[in-house]
């Protein structure tokens, strides 16, 4: 499902559903967001990489991952070149949106409320990412 040789220009609205099912599909593709809590990512605490789960882009480093108590998993830097950002109304103030900047996918919005050294909390959901343990 890597996604090197993988070009998400070529890829249609019903082979996105497929390729991510249901619930990651209406997250990544159309900006839903997954119920607080329910992601089994926010109990992993290995070293590693989590990567979109649309595309397998590189997003944060695992050392990155902090427990921010908000029900979705949540980092303080990501990888660089890993998103694209947008401003985003829906909730009827301004909110930073993320999306994979290889895929588009949407991952979640960003806060200025997380840890040093950023001061900032990417809070993603889950559905949106993919993590692979290093290897020991």
């Amino acid at each position: 499902m890597s996604d090197e040789a993988f070009d998400p220009t070529q890829v249609t609205d019903e082979e996105w559903r497929e390729r991510l099912g249901d619930a990651a599909y209406r997250v990544l593709r159309h900006e839903a967001t997954e119920r607080p809590g329910s992601s089994p990512l926010n109990h992993e605490w290995r070293a590693g990489t989590y990567v979109c789960a649309g595309c397998g882009h590189p997003l944060f480093d695992a050392n990155v991952k902090f427990d921010a108590h908000c029900g979705w998993p949540s980092f303080h830097t990501a990888l660089p070149g890993a998103f694209e950002t947008k401003t985003d109304y829906h909730v009827g103030y301004a909110r930073t949106e993320y999306h994979c900047a290889k895929c588009g996918g949407h991952h979640g919005h960003v806060f200025e409320d997380g840890p040093e050294p950023t001061g900032l909390r990417y809070c993603s959901n889950g559905l949106a990412l993919r993590f692979i343990p290093d290897e020991t």
